[in-house]
């Protein structure tokens, strides 16, 4: 079917986010530093991160008991993990609970800091994306206003048109608000044989309100719909799985259960690490 609607993620797909993330990681530590009362570097964060960045373990981001996206995909999800793994390694914040909280407040802190690091060709492609007339949405974890503000100063021609969802919370694990026949007959997880012993899990219910939003505002439907995203499990898999065409902009560390997942989708599967892939897909 043609595309009539386009979803776009935002951190990582749109912007450098290794660029952007290092003030966020420099906050972070500083702040988890004072928060267990000994600087974290000298009590081993490098030495973690190195474990986590070369191991062949499946690492994941873990909320609510669930992993829910891979934990070296961005410096976000990474200094996450390795503050957890560092607290395991020194035994402080035993309480997950407590633990979690602290970690999330520290997480929102730190994305204050977060600068502005658009990848070369985003204005570009968003333009070309606007000049179609077919309606684009941005929907990212990230606070609405923050992805606004950075927006309006790319400034792309017809920026107007591009609405944002943020808080979208894709990370989370749980039914839509309100009963949803389509939502519910979404299987609870996939697999991608040969790549990834743990699951992923598709039931992500804040996410998906945020679609059906989309869909009902613009009368659209998953099948007529495009979504980009850069990590497969958080961006993609829920929306394929509703029967969506997806396009990976894959990262310089992209996971190959990514890779075999997007593969398995055919036609309504695409990756490329240029943004511009995205625009071919438009045409079918």
């Amino acid at each position: 079917m043609a595309i009539r609607c386009v979803v776009l993620d935002f951190d990582g797909t749109f912007t450098d986010v290794a660029a952007e993330g290092a003030p966020f990681v420099q906050h972070f530590r500083r702040r988890l530093s004072e928060e267990l009362g000994r600087d974290v570097m000298e009590a081993g964060w490098a030495e973690v991160e190195a474990q986590v960045v070369t191991s062949t373990e499946e690492h994941g981001w873990e909320v609510g008991g669930r992993i829910v996206a891979p934990a070296t995909a961005d410096p976000y999800l990474l200094s996450n993990f390795v503050a957890r793994r560092l607290c395991e390694r020194l035994g402080v914040l035993p309480d997950k609970v407590e633990r979690a909280a602290l970690l999330d407040r520290l997480y929102r802190e730190a994305y204050a800091q977060v600068g502005m690091a658009f990848k070369p060709e985003a204005k570009e492609v968003l333009e070309a994306l606007l000049d179609t007339g077919l309606p684009i949405h941005v929907v990212t974890n990230a606070h609405t206003d923050t992805v606004e503000a950075k927006l309006t100063k790319l400034a792309p021609r017809g920026r107007e048109r591009l609405q944002v969802s943020g808080d979208a919370r894709k990370f989370l694990i749980e039914s839509p608000a309100a009963p949803d026949a389509v939502f519910d007959a979404l299987p609870e997880t996939m697999r991608v044989e040969g790549a990834l012993v743990r699951p992923i899990f598709l039931r992500r219910g804040r996410y998906y309100e945020a679609l059906r939003r989309i869909w009902n505002e613009t009368d659209t439907s998953p099948e007529t719909t495009l979504v980009a995203g850069d990590i497969f499990e958080l961006d993609l898999a829920m929306p394929a799985a509703l029967g969506a065409s997806v396009q990976f902009v894959a990262r310089t560390n992209t996971l190959e259960y990514e890779r075999r997942a997007i593969a398995s989708l055919g036609a309504r599967g695409g990756m490329d690490t240029s943004l511009r892939a995205i625009l071919p897909r438009l045409r079918g």
